[in-house]
């Protein structure tokens, strides 16, 4: 079939050019379209829901709000996790599903039970679904700067920029931090109202009930028809002052007589620090969308945006820089790694015309998997492209094309340059298909991997397999091809001397190696075991992690403060901490953002926050050498700060984090029970466990308790006697402390609370909350005290919970050494000295998490996949023996990775295990290509012996041009220090020393097995067709 294929080729060969022209217009095509990322969005399949609960504390938050919607959620097809956070009126629920479940898919499913669990919430509830985004998709963050008071800028950014910002297609939503929110607030004296006898549940339904236009449908009048419509809105604050509450004795009491009418500030649950207090603003991506080209878009809406005079947008977070700068050192990488291959192989071939032929697949096959790419939605990223090794790809038409030169030089006179290259390829087309097969078949395991991991991986694994099975299609018909057009006069045969003769003498010293080796094979086989039982005996020494960090140019510190911080002190802190650490001259700004936005994407108190650190480029720094060192000075400014709790992170490893575990740091030390003073003192000891092992950084509960609550608790005897409900008093109380919002005041296309509520003076003072007055079924007036107990206790600031069960988690990063072994010392430290309860149990999450469960994965499917290969190989040699001697080759591939890893000081990660797994292709390609050599000297007649030596010097050049070609299309990736080039180097520092160590062993131990092995077989002549035809100079 395959030669089949060729000859097709070669008898078409212009129709053959025409494809590769519509290839190269496809494929430019799909690369203008494709979307670019920094990164493969990682965050998992997530359906959030968001209810807002005013007033309410974080029990009655969990008891009436998110249990009965967790309740709800449980049982869905493909859901793998139901997670939750209960805080003051908030309560948010994540539902994740199976990567396999359409998001619209599953956001659908949850608004179907969401509708079931309506008659179990609290009347006035209305869970919403969360913004169908990601972390990923928070694409751009920007304040707002001008001559205007906290209010206004925060109306321009209201009614100005997010109506603009939100036409943008593939936005989602404009979230927005601080600022004061305009709101009309009637506040009330509680002396008057006694006075005139009124409650406020009277004075929000006078509002209410005064402020609206109505309808009257149409009277036909002169035959014209007259719409009838009723002015009753209140137009101004007049309006609202003059709004009748009473009658007392024939004079109307109006509500501007009871309670003073005026524009103020919304209660704030956040606030914003940019050189003083500012709003901040967020640009939120559809899922799926191309995120580059959204923020292009928002950049040129802003720019065509007419702002009031002197109202600046400016931007600090920018994410298209993060995407410019991977993208640029994905490319550089790729283009460096091209030159290298370029050159390798016209050092081996020795003719430009033939390295430049081979070469060219390199494009042309990356265009094919781009199309691809483009087909099934995917993007141009770090993982997509960042991996792909240029010399794997030309393996294949290294192959083609070394066989077609060989063969025009040796029967220049006999055949004809057309001849002879059809002839070249028909050799060759089997075994070097089986070879790129074999490449591709390593990559499965990638695909096996789930969660993050398999999110990460599988773009790269896709993109590979599609450029390995591109360049395969190119080498069976473009190469010979485009050969048959560059030789079509043959080629003379070229001179084994001068500068050419270096192969030569490499191969004469190579036998007399390979002779040596054989002679002592004892020796040999030894020395090779010892060299791998000590790589493999090093394993424990070098560290494991789950995946190296992405440097994303900026440092995000999440900080927290004592519970029960108040707003206003919250910011003073955060101001002096924003003093702080301006005084870094590599910092060249700082914007932190306070407590959660106005949708609630996020469940921050006001006593969290986030600092997001700008950083100068490196170039400017004089006082450290790189950013560890700079944590490490800001670790100990902030450590000065007294109560204050803080980690480092960046802006999209941290939202990685929250989304995927709910837990924003390396390690997440979850305690599942019930009660609360018993999970808060496991959490202790836990703490404790921790905090002492070494690398320990950042370790903190995350708080549960400890908020001051000022608890109404009603005296239901008292309220029997005065002919009371407990709603009565809920709505004194909400509209005595947060204010209750009774109304709205329209203005044009804008639309503000009317609140009602207390002075200052009794918000401020608990005592004072005791005399709120309500009024009796008999109409007598009675103080709150009369019917309620007010008391201030300690209760709890936030529940979570995970899977039906209350948890508290105990986090840690990890700094100065690795996860894999910092884990282990923890896991003993608390085996030790923590007694678990029965009732309670421990789990450990966050990147810990992901590491254990890639690791799991690998090791049961990378067995299985070899096993396969194996049986694979079988079928091609006919010889269990010869199989085995080929897959043999993987152990000592792995020999060169583990020392590369050791000497650069790295750990084994997820990075560096698909570094393993590609170079096992490379290794047990150059296995077949020996092997098969071997045979088909054997059926010409030769010994053992004999065969094994000429096979081996024939087959010495593509050996070592496969070696190097994945190698060194690897060292531009193995010694990058750009943007992005941390998750490369793992990768490619195994590939490059695997190979060294597997190509070595290939042709030294492989040889000398092969010979121990069948030396007693007779020479084969039978004639049958070996797996290549190795009348080349391979």
């Amino acid at each position: 079939m395959l030669n089949r294929i060729i000859d097709a080729a070669i008898s078409a060969r212009w129709i053959v050019l025409i494809f590769v022209l519509a290839l190269i217009g496809a494929g430019a095509y799909a690369v203008y379209t494709m979307p670019l990322e920094a990164f493969p969005d990682l965050t998992n399949n997530q359906v959030t829901i968001v209810t807002d609960a005013p007033s309410m504390p974080p029990t009655e938050v969990e008891q009436l709000v998110t249990y009965p919607i967790e309740q709800a959620m449980m049982g869905m097809p493909k859901q793998e996790q139901v997670r939750s956070i209960s805080k003051l009126g908030l309560s948010i629920v994540t539902v994740v599903f199976d990567d396999s479940v359409s998001m619209y898919f599953g956001r659908q499913m949850v608004n179907e039970r969401l509708q079931q669990a309506a008659d179990q919430l609290p009347k006035g509830m209305q869970p919403q679904l969360g913004l169908p985004a990601t972390a990923f998709g928070e694409l751009f963050q920007y304040t707002l700067s001008g001559p205007y008071s906290a209010m206004q800028l925060k109306d321009i950014e209201e009614w100005q920029i997010k109506r603009q910002l939100r036409t943008i297609p593939g936005v989602s939503e404009i979230n927005s931090w601080g600022g004061e929110l305009k709101q009309y607030q009637v506040i009330v004296d509680p002396a008057l109202l006694s006075q005139y006898g009124l409650t406020l549940h009277d004075i929000a339904q006078r509002v209410s009930e005064n402020n609206a236009n109505f309808g009257g449908g149409y009277i036909e009048h002169n035959d014209e028809q007259y719409t009838l419509r009723g002015e009753g809105r209140a137009q101004s604050l007049d309006d609202l002052r003059n709004i009748v509450v009473l009658s007392s004795h024939g004079v109307p009491v109006m509500l501007g007589d009871v309670a003073k009418v005026q524009i103020g500030a919304a209660p704030r649950n956040g606030a914003v620090l940019r050189n003083g207090e500012t709003i901040s603003g967020m640009v939120i991506m559809l899922k799926g969308e191309n995120g580059e080209r959204v923020i292009h878009l928002v950049k040129q809406k802003i720019g065509q945006m007419r702002l009031p005079a002197g109202v600046k947008i400016v931007p600090f977070y920018d994410q298209s820089t993060v995407i410019n700068r991977t993208i640029a050192t994905v490319k550089k990488n790729l283009f460096e790694g091209f030159i290298l291959v370029t050159v390798i192989l016209f050092l081996f071939l020795r003719n430009l015309r033939a390295a430049l032929i081979t070469a060219s697949i390199i494009p042309l096959a990356m265009l094919i998997s781009f199309i691809n790419m483009r087909l099934f939605g995917m993007s141009a990223n770090l993982m997509s492209l960042g991996a792909i090794d240029f010399g794997m790809i030309v393996d294949g038409a290294v192959v083609m094309m070394e066989n077609s030169i060989h063969r025009l030089e040796e029967h220049h006179e006999r055949e004809s340059g057309l001849d002879s290259v059809r002839i070249a390829a028909h050799e060759v087309a089997r075994p070097m298909a089986f070879g790129v097969i074999i490449i591709i078949g390593v990559y499965l395991p990638i695909f096996f991997l789930q969660g993050l991991e398999g999110r990460m991986f599988h773009p790269m694994a896709f993109t590979v397999c599609s450029a390995l099975f591109g360049a395969l299609l190119l080498s069976l018909i473009a190469i010979p091809v485009f050969t048959s057009f560059a030789f079509s006069k043959g080629l003379a045969r070229r001179p084994s001397q001068g500068r050419f003769d270096w192969m030569e003498k490499l191969a004469d010293h190579y036998q007399r190696w390979l002779a040596a080796a054989i002679r002592h094979r004892k020796f040999t086989v030894g020395i090779c075991l010892v060299v791998l039982a000590a790589a493999l005996g090093s394993l424990k020494f070098i560290g494991t992690e789950f995946m190296p960090q992405l440097d994303e140019g900026s440092i995000l510190v999440e900080t927290r403060k004592l519970p029960g911080v108040s707003l206003t002190d919250s910011i003073e802190i955060s101001k002096r901490l924003e003093q702080k650490l301006r005084a870094f001259p590599e910092i060249s700004d700082v914007v932190i953002k306070i407590g959660r936005p106005d949708f609630a994407t996020e469940a921050m108190g006001i006593n969290e926050g986030d600092t997001y650190l700008l950083l100068k480029p490196m170039s400017q720094w004089h006082r450290f050498h790189s950013k560890g060192e700079l944590i490490e000075a800001l670790d100990k400014t902030l450590a000065t700060f007294p109560g204050l709790a803080y980690d480092f992170t960046q802006p999209m490893a941290m939202r990685v984090d929250e989304t995927v575990s709910g837990v924003k740091a390396d390690l997440a030390i979850k305690i599942f029970g019930d009660d609360f003073d018993q999970l808060d003192s496991l959490a202790q000891q836990v703490l404790r466990a921790t905090a002492r092992v070494r690398g320990a950084a950042d370790a903190q509960i995350q708080l549960t308790s400890g908020v001051p609550d000022l608890t109404v608790r009603v005296v239901r005897a008292a309220l029997a006697r005065y002919g009371l409900n407990v709603t009565d008093v809920e709505q004194a109380v909400e509209a005595g402390a947060s204010g209750s919002v009774v109304s709205q005041f329209i203005e044009g296309q804008k639309r503000y609370d009317i609140a009602l509520r207390l002075p200052d003076s009794y918000r401020a003072n608990p005592e004072a909350m005791q005399d709120i007055v309500l009024r009796s079924s008999d109409g007598a007036q009675v103080k709150l005290s009369q019917v309620a107990q007010v008391r201030v206790v300690r209760a709890a600031i936030e529940i979570d919970r995970e899977e039906g069960q209350r948890r508290a988690v105990v986090m840690s990063n990890v700094r100065g050494r690795d996860l894999g072994s910092f884990v282990k010392e923890v896991q003993a430290n608390i085996a030790r000295d923590v007694k678990i309860p029965v009732g309670y149990s421990i789990e450990y999450g966050g990147q810990f998490e992901n590491q254990e469960r890639a690791t799991k994965r690998l090791m049961l499917i990378i067995p299985i996949v070899v096993f396969l290969i194996y049986i694979l190989l079988y079928f091609t040699f006919k010889s269990f023996k010869q199989a085995l001697l080929v897959v043999g080759n993987i152990p000592f591939a792995l020999v060169g990775g583990i020392a590369a890893l050791w000497i650069r000081g790295m750990n084994l990660n997820l990075s560096a295990s698909v570094g393993f797994i590609a170079l096992f292709g490379v290794a047990m390609l150059n296995g077949v290509v020996l092997v098969s050599a071997i045979n088909h000297a054997r059926e010409e007649g030769l010994s053992t012996y004999d065969a094994v030596f000429l096979g081996a010097r024939r087959r010495l050049r593509p050996v070592l041009m496969t070696a190097c070609v994945a190698s060194f299309g690897f060292f531009p990736m193995a010694f990058s220090t750009s943007m992005g080039s941390e998750v490369q180097r793992p990768l490619a520092t195994v590939v490059i020393g695997g190979l060294v160590t597997a190509t070595l062993l290939t042709l030294m131990l492989l040889p000398v097995l092969y010979e121990w092995i069948f030396e007693k077989e007779p020479a084969r002549s039978d004639g049958n067709e070996s797996p290549a035809d190795l009348n080349t100079n391979l």
